[in-house]
């Protein structure tokens, strides 16, 4: 029991000071007005397979009979991809979002419903293209399942799957050497859920806090100031160790 309190107490505060491990969803999520679900399920398919890629990392060294040594020595190449791939991402998305800005003139724009309800939204328009409407009223399409079409969500699993969970590798043998695989399935799971638990209730009130910050004309730049600090957290990752 006491390796289980650990692993919950370790992936609470490995969590909470990576903010690799939170940023991206809360940045990217007020950048695009992803709304809360879809913002929650990407958070917690991330999560998850950052946590799993490094149980199946375990496994694997328990079953060839690699040493802690050995196993760690893995996860840290990981982490090293793992902080370059998300420094690069955090470039590209930055790069991205200078791009569509520039080409972006916008307006706001009151509209009518027939109900009678007011609410207004911004008016974009691209260069050659139709205008693009952004709506702030709720049903918005930039919260729905649609903006899972984009490379974006995806992009950020691939870097999560990649990237380690360092404390959990040193738990899980702890666990296998001194007890039996029932204390490494409890310490595995005690683990993961307080990682995923964690990960989800920072992007929560995170969303819930920025939801309610109008960028007013800065808003355009909202998707340059998300790659700008995604690439902020792939910096300290690789050059910080955090």
């Amino acid at each position: 029991m006491v390796l289980l309190f650990t692993a919950i107490a370790v992936g609470c505060m490995h969590t909470l000071l990576g903010p690799d491990h939170y940023l991206p969803f809360i940045v990217i999520g007020r950048a695009r007005r992803w709304g809360l679900g879809a913002t929650s399920l990407l958070t917690f398919a991330c999560g998850l397979g950052h946590v799993l890629s490094s149980v199946a990392i375990g496994l694997a060294g328990a079953f060839v009979g690699a040493t802690l040594s050995r196993v760690q020595a893995w996860e840290s190449t990981r982490g090293a991809w793992a902080g370059w791939a998300l420094l690069v991402f955090g470039a590209a998305y930055m790069a991205w979002g200078t791009w569509r800005a520039v080409r972006r003139k916008s307006h706001d724009h009151w509209h009518l419903h027939p109900t009678g309800v007011m609410h207004h939204h911004g008016h974009a328009h691209e260069s050659g293209h139709a205008p693009v409407h952004e709506h702030d009223h709720a049903g918005s399409p930039e919260g729905s399942v649609a903006s899972w079409k984009s490379l974006t969500p995806w992009i950020l699993f691939l870097i999560f799957v990649l990237g380690p969970c360092e404390p959990l590798v040193p738990l899980f043998f702890a666990s296998a050497v001194s007890g039996t695989w029932h204390e490494v399935v409890l310490v595995t799971v005690g683990y993961s859920v307080a990682t995923l638990a964690t990960m989800h209730a920072v992007v929560t009130l995170m969303w819930l806090g920025l939801r309610a910050i109008p960028l007013g004309p800065l808003e355009k730049w909202s998707s340059t100031a998300a790659g700008a600090l995604i690439l902020v957290a792939g910096v300290a990752m690789v050059f910080l160790g955090l």
